[in-house]
């Protein structure tokens, strides 16, 4: 389960990763979320470490690039939710 603010900050700010909305409500979005089992980290070099676990390479990645990437949430109380569609 995803809690109320990380559901809400993906509402809000889904159209940077896609073209329509994929969920209109939470529990549209948590079983979206779900389905494409989306991470939530605890900090910014925890990001940095989920895409280097995943094999992205960057080329000398600064971490404010690496958030940036549309697949990147900011919470907004130093998580991030990850999202790969």
């Amino acid at each position: 389960m995803y809690d109320d603010k990380v559901l809400d900050v993906f509402l809000r700010d889904q159209k940077k990763l896609f073209d329509e909305p994929v969920a209109e409500t939470r529990q549209e979005a948590n079983d979206f979320l779900e389905e494409l089992m989306a991470v939530v980290v605890g900090s910014a070099d925890e990001v940095r470490e989920y895409f280097e676990e995943e094999g992205v390479d960057f080329e000398a990645p600064e971490i404010e690039d690496i958030l940036k990437a549309d697949e990147v949430f900011e919470i907004g109380d130093g998580r991030y939710l990850i999202v790969e569609g």
